[in-house]
């Protein structure tokens, strides 16, 4: 298998409850509860991501049909076999908005593949200070472009 980059941009959309705005408007710990996930997934900090995603947390993936995760310990099983399709994968968050109980976050995954291609985090559910639910959505077209295995699109005609 040959090895290929990947830089596809991810939106994630974050929905956080039961949090104390402050004073500026913002919801800063579920922002922060955001950047501490970004921060252990990219260093593979299983202990820190443990501490930070709910017991019954839940990924939904409407981009892949499955693999289906139903524990904290389910989705960090599979970080690890994400870690080894991208082991030099990272996840850069450009902006993080927060209003009412919703944070949403645009990132950045980079990569190279080396094993089986996996998922890619898109969107989160937040209880009570952890994340409960993550939802996996990406544009297939454009990684698979980049990945040299679906033809580029034409250019615009003039």
């Amino acid at each position: 298998m040959r090895t290929r980059p990947i830089m596809p941009t991810i939106t994630l959309l974050l929905m956080a409850a039961g949090c104390a705005m402050s004073p500026s408007g913002e919801f800063n710990a579920n922002k922060d509860l955001v950047r501490e996930f970004t921060d252990a997934a990219n260093a593979a900090d299983w202990d820190g991501l443990a501490e930070i995603v709910a017991e019954d947390f839940t990924r939904h993936s409407a981009a892949t049909a499955g693999p289906p995760v139903h524990s904290r310990d389910e989705f960090i099983e599979l970080q690890k076999i994400f870690l080894g399709s991208f082991p030099d994968q990272h996840v850069r968050l450009e902006q993080l908005i927060a209003e009412g109980d919703l944070v949403a976050a645009l990132a950045t995954y980079s990569g190279t593949q080396t094993g089986p291609m996996g998922a890619f985090p898109a969107m989160f559910r937040m209880e009570s200070g952890q994340i409960a639910e993550l939802w996996v959505e990406w544009d297939n077209v454009a990684m698979l472009t980049q990945l040299g295995l679906f033809p580029p699109s034409p250019p615009p005609s003039s």
